[in-house]
């Protein structure tokens, strides 16, 4: 029986067959549905003659999905095909064949057929005909025998899992769509399931949801760790996309494999998952995801702001928006509405999330933003588990920093109230051959592909796993990352002046004035005034005499053109007094402070911003609590700078160099 590995070299050596026609970045367009199709074609083949059979008696009776259903019985699959025609027969009629392929794709099931139609399989199928290679490729693949007692459904799935992965390493386009490391996944549902071996015992059944899943690389690995760990569990696992070729390849993925890891029904869905949620109302076991981050989100930014608007906290999207440039916290809100609630007494037993972010979500955003009010809602719920810093250069188009998040409604008991965060950026072994901005990996250990690797999974999770405080590893409590932004005042403080200048100014703008303007230059004079409160007050004698009222804006129109901010005047009064001062603030100097949620805030303000502001007041109507997670503060190990001996004798040891090479050419 071959390998997986040995499967996927050979269906690899074809792809040769499209040099020319086709980069490589783009074999995938004709080798992954080609390997569908000759699969479907090997698995069928034993119940052929009994599907076409049942066809011909059939056809006039029921149609659509009614014939399926019956056909699909005959077949004694999820799928069936009821075309005269197979691979052998396609050979045939090299003249005629790209018809004749179409013919037999045309002939599945309904659910085969919609995953042609999303690989556009057809324009593939023209493409190949104009370049003379169609039949080439459908006389190899006929050649490669993929029947289930050749290759069984568990050697078949790990085949395709091979060919989709080197597919896509060779496929990436953009940092904000790209394919997942296995590696990466190997280590997200390692931690998933590192406290669940209760719940994954025996004949346990559980449910994953991947709402970004792509080729379906997570869902794939998590099954895989299951079937590694217990045979007699079984993992049902559901996935979104929006793209087509990548929905396409994951269904295909799920239908090729076995039905007991699947489920009954189609478990991968085609649509956008913040405009068309296929799982509305559904919850699951666990939940995992690499969504696109630094992508926007303006075509759904009207629809998700109405359901924000509407149905709030009801909604997925109850605890705020972040800013558009970046959706990565609306997938994870809407991983979070698919949570099964904790409620052990009745069977249902929490959710577990993984997900991949850029460092944005950890810290964008200051108190009352979208970001901050989504952090606050997952933190003061006691959710997040733990956050584990991945080296840099791990993906294949994105040198960025990298960090999972573990968030769950059923933290052990000696978590709550905590978050764990784990530095694993140092544990990685440089890549032989870089591709693209990928020049690292973490060691997998004897599973490696290229060999033995150090187990640094095994070290991450373990050092995750200990929940233990060390040089990687440190623990802090929820509030510890929460901060008070708290207004911090200071009085106006305002010169009156009146000259020549500012008054024909402000007639230009008030020509009717002209008269109490006068009165207030002779009464009041010419000389700077560093009381405005003394000189409102003469000003308000002097039209009350004068039997003249001013409107609103007119009094502010005379304060901005004669007076200017000096911090040596007297502080302004204000109109409305407040129970925190008396004075009116100046909005230039208007500061912040972001006092921790550990700190008494009145207690900082005295130790830390009286002394050197000592006319400041706290607005403590304006206070706002945000959170965030600085994760390089917490890590940050001060390294002294080198004693200037050093530094001179180095300096002094390069001039030398300086000039002896100097010398050299001069002589």
């Amino acid at each position: 029986m071959p390998s997986h590995q040995e499967i996927a070299n050979l269906i690899w050596q074809i792809a040769d067959l499209l040099r020319g026609p086709y980069r490589p970045p783009q074999y995938e367009r004709v080798m992954l549905p080609m390997t569908v199709l000759r699969r479907f074609d090997c698995v069928l083949a034993p119940t052929k003659a009994k599907v076409l059979t049942a066809c011909a008696k059939n056809r006039s009776k029921h149609k659509d999905a009614a014939l399926d259903t019956v056909l699909n019985k005959a077949a004694g699959q999820r799928f069936h095909n009821h075309s005269p025609l197979d691979f052998a027969k396609l050979k045939g009629d090299p003249d005629h064949i790209d018809k004749h392929l179409v013919s037999y794709i045309n002939g599945f099931s309904a659910n085969v057929r919609r995953i042609f139609d999303y690989f556009e399989f057809g324009n593939e199928i023209e493409k190949m005909r104009e370049a003379n290679i169609l039949y080439l490729v459908v006389s190899q693949f006929s050649d490669v025998d993929l029947h289930p007692d050749t290759v069984p459904n568990s050697q078949m799935g790990l085949a395709f899992e091979n060919l989709i992965r080197r597919f896509n390493e060779l496929a990436n386009e953009t940092a904000g769509d790209h394919f997942t490391p296995r590696e990466v996944i190997r280590l997200m549902v390692s931690m998933l399931f590192i406290q669940d071996d209760d719940l994954l015992a025996g004949d346990a059944v559980r449910t994953m949801l991947d709402p970004a899943c792509g080729t379906g690389g997570m869902l794939a690995e998590a099954q895989n760790y299951l079937r590694r760990h217990n045979l007699e569990a079984r993992l049902y696992t559901y996935g979104q996309d929006y793209n087509k070729r990548a929905f396409a390849t994951a269904a295909s993925d799920m239908l090729i494999k076995e039905v007991a890891h699947n489920g009954a029904g189609e478990n991968i869905k085609f649509g956008d998952t913040f405009l068309d949620d296929q799982f509305s109302g559904h919850r699951f076991d666990y939940l995992i995801a690499n969504p696109p981050f630094g992508v926007d989100w303006k075509k759904q930014q009207m629809e998700l702001k109405r359901e924000h608007a509407k149905s709030g906290f009801a909604g997925r999207f109850g605890a705020g928006l972040p800013r558009v440039n970046d959706g990565s916290l609306l997938f994870l809100q809407h991983m979070i509405s698919k949570f099964e609630p904790y409620q052990p007494d009745k069977q249902k037993h929490g959710s577990r999330l993984a997900i991949v972010f850029s460092g944005s979500p950890l810290f964008t955003g200051g108190a009352g933003s979208g970001e901050s009010e989504i952090r606050k809602w997952i933190i003061e719920n006691d959710w997040l588990e733990a956050v584990v810093a991945l080296p840099e250069q791990m993906f294949y188009n994105t040198p960025i920093s990298t960090y999972i998040w573990i968030v769950t409604n059923r933290k052990d008991k000696r978590r709550k109230g905590k978050i764990q965060l784990f530095d694993a950026r140092d544990i990685y072994i440089p890549m032989r051959r870089s591709m693209g901005d990928k020049r690292r990996k973490i060691g997998e250990g004897p599973d490696a592909e290229d060999g033995a690797e150090p187990d640094q999974i095994a070290e991450i999770v373990k050092g995750y796993g200990r929940f233990t405080v060390s040089d990687r590893s440190k623990v802090f409590c929820n509030e510890e990352f929460g901060y008070t932004r708290v207004t911090v005042e200071r009085p106006l403080r305002l010169r009156y002046r009146m000259t020549a200048e500012d008054k024909a100014r402000f007639l230009d703008a008030v020509p009717h004035l002209l008269d109490d303007i006068q009165e207030i230059d002779k009464q009041i004079g010419r000389e700077p005034l560093d009381d405005w409160n003394a000189v409102a007050l003469r000003i308000a004698t002097i039209l009350r005499k004068r039997k003249t009222r001013w409107k609103a804006p007119e009094h502010k129109l005379f304060r901005s053109v004669f007076t200017v901010t000096e911090p040596a005047a007297q502080p302004v009064l204000a109109d409305k007094p407040t129970q925190f001062s008396d004075f009116e603030p100046d909005t230039s100097l208007r500061d912040f402070e972001n006092v921790p949620l550990t700190d008494d805030i009145e207690a900082y303000f005295e130790r830390e911003v009286r002394p050197h502001v000592p006319d400041a007041w706290m607005d403590r109507e304006k206070d706002k609590v945000g959170y965030e997670i600085n994760f390089n503060r917490h890590f940050y190990t001060y390294t002294p700078p080198r004693p200037l001996e050093e530094i001179d004798a180095d300096l002094k040891k390069a001039e030398a160099e300086i000039l002896r090479l100097l010398r050299e050419v001069t002589e």
